[in-house]
């Protein structure tokens, strides 16, 4: 592969990939009902080339990629393969044109194992029946290709968010793509698990397949993408070789505003511990682990996936069983069977799935954030509905959760909002200790500075929060203190987080 040293010589090595690209989507516009969502949005794409598709949730990138696919047909514009018009709005003339997508939302039969998800409906057979042999075998050859380790005998439920994602990239692995489009596919991985993957990019890179990248994690934008394509509010802001941009302008570019920083400062005023736990331990996952929280304060709980970060989680908000081990809040032991008790005590967890376990995505907004306070909305077991407005609607302005009607399905809504619901779920019942878990997940920049805005707020109220992360940059970022873990134990504390480093957490995650 040709190697380019200055960003004049890209531009120039590139405007001749491009002058017969593999892909051109033309003056791509699509509207629902009255609603325009992309206007005259144009891209072209080169094989071997690696292009970030970048915007705030809701700018139109899932769009975008969806009239890609044939999912949607476009209102205006057309879509050329190798310079051949693709039919619009068919999802099989697109596979045809060897156009894969690994979505962010997962497409898995829970209930099928790892080779029977890869494999269904292009099935190996042997004599009338699946040849199940081989494809295990094949299935272990992708999964060495990412440098992950699957329980391929296990049905897909009962896999780790990571390890489920890893299953959807190797879905598309196996086939013959010509064009594959990557929307947050890191998004659960370990940094192990991302050099798996970016070794694989880059092999399918080697051979012509183009990608278009989509990720809210800028690092990975500059790391591994050749151009990068800015949408905002459904049309194109600016397109241009990576070398071009700086971190600051391209989230500038993507919000339409000028951020001060990217982690918002502020005065730490820490003050007794709120949360404690000495001993916590269930076994395989989490090995005698202890841990403080003050007031005041954010602790940073990381390490690599399968560390046993979540799983302290679930056993201080009660959604596990501890083996052994005890959690005080104020000094006092506390007594924590059930998440019931854990919210009654003043403890609340912001899941990092929060789709499947924070929200009930199909009933209103409204509704999700009364579920758990339902005592305070109820006279004579009915709801009063002119209370539980009010108090969402406080929460609404003070959170800045953008939605058209409380009434609408929480699925309907973007990933910042989604957590800006379940925050404010959990402000109402005055939790004192707030676990966020992954808490800017799949969500934009914007959208980011936004939450970490927001927990900046909740310890200048005197909260103790615990933040469950694997961005080493939002660690260092916003904690005061970071704890990290390795096969369920923890293996350091990391008190000086201004001189830290990201090699020193990893050094630690990896003993």
């Amino acid at each position: 592969m040709k190697v380019v040293d200055s960003t004049s010589e890209f531009m120039t090595d590139h405007a001749n990939k491009l002058a017969s690209p593999l892909l051109r989507m033309e003056g791509i516009g699509k509207s629902f009902a009255s609603v325009s969502v992309l206007e005259d949005v144009n891209l072209s794409l080169a094989q071997g080339e690696i292009l970030a598709l970048l915007g705030e949730n809701g700018a139109g990138k899932s769009t975008l990629m969806k009239i890609l696919c044939g999912i949607h047909p476009p209102t205006s514009g057309a879509i050329f393969i190798d310079g051949d018009r693709l039919q619009s709005g068919k999802p099989a003339a697109a596979a045809q044109a060897g156009i894969r997508v690994i979505h962010q939302e997962f497409n898995l039969i829970p209930s099928l194992t790892v080779p029977e998800n890869l494999f269904l409906g292009q099935e190996s057979s042997l004599l009338g029946g699946i040849n199940q042999r081989q494809e295990t075998a094949r299935a272990r050859e992708v999964f060495e290709q990412l440098g992950a380790k699957i329980p391929f005998e296990t049905p897909c439920k009962n896999l780790t968010v990571a390890e489920q994602q890893l299953v959807e990239i190797g879905k598309a692995l196996l086939v013959q793509s010509r064009l594959i489009v990557m929307d947050e596919p890191t998004a659960a991985l370990s940094p192990q698990e991302v050099e798996g993957l970016f070794r694989v990019i880059r092999e399918l890179k080697s051979q012509g397949i183009a990608i278009i990248y989509i990720s809210h994690r800028l690092n990975e934008i500059f790391e591994i993408c050749d151009r990068i394509m800015i949408l905002r509010d459904g049309k194109h802001v600016a397109t241009g070789p990576t070398a071009q941009w700086s971190r600051e302008r391209l989230i500038e570019q993507m919000v339409g505003r000028t951020l001060d920083q990217e982690f918002p400062k502020r005065t730490s005023n820490i003050g007794e511990v709120a949360l404690s736990a000495t001993g916590l331990t269930r076994r395989p996952k989490v090995k005698d682990v202890s841990l403080s929280v003050r007031k005041g304060e954010i602790v940073a709980l990381t390490g690599l996936i399968g560390s046993g970060r979540t799983e302290v989680a679930r056993l201080l908000f009660g959604a596990d069983s501890l083996d052994a081990g005890t959690i005080s809040l104020h000094g006092k032991p506390i007594t924590i069977r059930n998440p019931r008790q854990a919210i009654a005590s003043g403890i609340c967890l912001l899941t990092e799935d929060r789709k499947s376990q924070g929200l009930v995505v199909n009933q209103s907004v409204l509704h999700n954030f009364s579920l758990p306070n339902l005592g305070q909305m109820t006279s004579w077991t009915a709801i009063q509905s002119e209370r539980e407005k009010d108090a969402f609607h406080k929460y609404r302005e003070q959170l800045n959760i953008r939605l058209a009607d409380i009434h609408q399905p929480a699925r309907t809504l973007s990933g910042g909002n989604q957590q800006k619901v379940v925050l404010a779920k959990w402000l109402q019942r005055q939790s004192e200790v707030v676990i966020f878990d992954e808490p800017t997940r799949g969500i934009d920049v914007g959208a980011k500075y936004e939450i970490y805005q927001l927990m900046n707020q909740l310890v200048a109220e005197g909260k103790a929060i615990l933040m469950i992360s694997s961005e080493l940059p939002e660690v260092l970022g916003m904690a005061d203190r970071i704890l990290v873990m390795h096969e369920g134990r923890l293996t350091g504390e990391i008190t000086d987080v201004e001189n830290a480093t990201q090699v020193q957490i990893m050094d630690l995650a990896i003993r």
